[in-house]
């Protein structure tokens, strides 16, 4: 069975936990959470520190909901999460997509959110999540689409990160327009019960613009993405500081607006 041969783009870097500690079931599964019953048991794949697993576990009372990640050091703060909101119905664990060490029709539901654009093998990560679901239960996974990112105003700065991004993420093994490509994923993987929609983030006000701009000026800087832009040979000091600064203006302009493009993919394992 294949091993996870990608490297991680981001990092867990504080600018890139900024980002990840906001997110919620809410505004990253809502396409899920319709589908929730209180009994369930739900591994949250690529779980981070465990802001979303969190919110499923207070969605699901009656049942439990196992938070894995390759990363070690970020599952610390995913249990100080869990712990801060006196969840006792979530555990934490190191684990590769590619390679579950989980029985067959273990989960209810297996859940990844921005997992897929960084693997190496997305369709064995698909049947990996598909097998330890159980008969009747669900695979959801969502994922950001690079290329389907869009913005206001024009931005030859945001221009040359986008391109930038792309390459050190391919680079990396992962496919930064992932989202585009889940439904086919899944069908390369034997899915046949596939429900596909979209969802969006948007960044407009003054409070968004500066998170969104901010946190992507320090990770251009100080992430392990930085890192690996420059060591790639992807871009030099000077670029990485043109590409930060173009955050910090788009950022300042009042008219400032960013959408970012979600794949979504619900698939039902067949009984």
């Amino acid at each position: 069975m294949s091993k996870e041969t990608a490297v991680y783009t981001h990092g867990h870097h504080e600018s890139v936990l900024r980002s990840h500690t906001w997110r919620t079931a809410a505004n990253s599964a809502a396409y899920l959470l319709g589908s929730l019953k209180p009994h369930m048991r739900i591994l949250d794949i690529g779980c981070g520190p465990g802001t979303i697993t969190a919110d499923l576990a207070e969605l699901v009372p009656d049942g439990h909901v196992t938070g894995v990640d390759r990363a070690a050091g970020v599952l610390e703060q995913a249990r100080a999460t869990a712990a801060a909101r006196g969840l006792g119905n979530v555990d934490f664990a190191v684990a590769d997509v590619h390679a579950l060490e989980y029985a067959d029709d273990t989960f209810c539901v297996v859940h990844a959110h921005q997992v897929l654009q960084h693997v190496g093998d997305p369709v064995q990560a698909l049947r990996e999540m598909l097998r330890v679901t159980k008969p009747g239960g669900y695979l959801a996974v969502r994922d950001a689409d690079y290329s389907a990112m869009t913005w206001y105003p024009a931005s030859d700065g945001l221009d040359d990160w986008l391109d930038l991004y792309k390459r050190v993420a391919r680079a990396n093994g992962g496919e930064p327009d992932a989202g585009r490509r889940l439904k086919s994923w899944a069908l390369s993987a034997g899915i046949r019960d596939i429900t596909t929609t979209s969802g969006t983030w948007t960044f407009a006000t003054e409070e968004e613009r500066a998170w969104w701009s901010g946190l992507w000026a320090d990770r251009t800087l100080a992430s392990a993405y930085a890192d690996r832009a420059a060591e790639g040979g992807h871009a030099t000091p000077a670029r990485l500081r043109a590409v930060s600064e173009a955050w910090r203006e788009w950022g300042r302009h009042e008219d400032g607006w960013f959408a970012v493009l979600h794949g979504e993919i619900l698939c039902r394992k067949q009984v």
